[in-house]
């Protein structure tokens, strides 16, 4: 990148900052990108809204923008993945007609070395072979300008199939996130949760599956809003995530429900972990903006399974489902592990 456009990049960079830091809307991916997009003026159409909502003095508020980062900037993955095979298929095409062009070339040149044969074995005068050379010159000429053509219709079509692949990669991976909290999504656990059994069962070493639930959600989201409600779920896959390893896997598991696949752990580094997190979430005391209000702390429960030898991913995921009802029942806020549980059923039957 030329030093210009790195400047200009790094100058629309701090545009959308600023005008994120300004409107009190957190610096999220897609945010950022919508301010991005506006700073550099490519969309016209949204940089009219925008300007538009300045002008007038309303709060530019997280759900103006995301309801605006919706209708220009989010696209569809099936859309996104369509439109990438489309491209594919029209590169491919273009490059099989250069491959014809130029076989049909070579086809025609191989005539004409053959009709030249011919014409050497009639006619071997000066002024034949003359005529002879001139126009295996000019064919040859044709035929070294069809392959330099062909040369580079191949490296374009190299360079842009590169990129496609960088875009269908980048569209494979957002259909395997969760679009609110930006980690895995109930897909990309059930592939993982898959590959950890395939491996344990290879005789690889043994994994843990962890459940967890944030406690009373359904009532804070209807006192507080589903925009604060979304802002709790982002709070704790980032508390999640952030407390687990480069190889561990956090995922929404669905609505308030998150899971983490853990690798190479068993049921008690399962259970310090779970309680590093639980502990995590638990230090977090929400605030509203706009008011500075105190909301109050976020807690959530936990239920730990060790994957046995055998068994169905239904079953991994029913044990530990178990575990974090024993924990809700218990109290909520707890973590409660295989061998927690039958003393846990017992106090909550109590």
């Amino acid at each position: 990148m030329a030093e210009e456009d790195f400047d200009r990049a790094v100058g629309y960079a701090d545009t959308a900052l600023e005008l994120l830091k300004r409107s009190g809307i957190p610096p999220y991916p897609q945010f950022y990108e919508l301010l991005f997009t506006y700073a550099t003026g490519v969309n016209p159409t949204l940089n009219q809204h925008l300007n538009s909502l300045f002008r007038s003095g309303t709060a530019f508020s997280e759900a103006a923008a995301q309801s605006l980062y919706n209708e220009f900037l989010k696209a569809n993955v099936q859309d996104r993945m369509s439109s990438v095979s489309e491209r594919m298929n029209e590169r491919i095409d273009a490059m099989h007609l250069a491959i014809e062009t130029a076989m049909n070339t070579a086809h025609a040149y191989s005539g004409s070395l053959e009709s030249v044969t011919d014409d050497l074995e009639n006619d071997a005068s000066e002024s034949a072979l003359k005529a002879l050379a001139a126009r295996l010159l000019a064919e040859t000429r044709h035929m070294q300008d069809t392959n330099t053509e062909l040369e580079r219709k191949l490296e374009s079509s190299r360079d842009d199939i590169a990129s496609l692949q960088r875009d269908l990669d980048d569209v494979r991976r957002e259909s395997l996130l969760d679009p609110l909290t930006k980690i895995a999504n109930r897909k990309r656990f059930e592939q993982e949760l898959a590959n950890a059994i395939e491996t344990a069962e290879g005789g690889g070493a043994p994994f843990c599956l962890m459940l967890s639930d944030i406690d009373h959600f359904k009532t804070f989201n209807d006192n507080f809003g589903h925009q604060t409600g979304d802002q709790v779920l982002r709070l704790v896959a980032m508390t999640l995530k952030s407390n687990i390893r480069s190889n561990d896997l956090a995922a929404r598991f669905g609505g308030e429900e998150f899971a983490a696949i853990l690798p190479s752990t068993n049921l008690i580094g399962a259970t310090i972990v779970a309680e590093n997190i639980r502990r995590a979430v638990h230090a977090k005391e929400l605030l509203k903006r706009s008011t500075n209000e105190k909301l109050g702390r976020i807690t959530a429960s936990f239920g730990i399974a060790e994957y046995r030898l055998g068994e169905t991913a239904a079953a991994l995921i029913e044990r530990a489902d178990r575990c974090l009802y024993a924990a809700k029942s218990a109290g909520r806020n707890k973590v409660i592990s295989e061998t927690d549980l039958p003393s846990a059923e017992s106090a909550s039957a109590a």
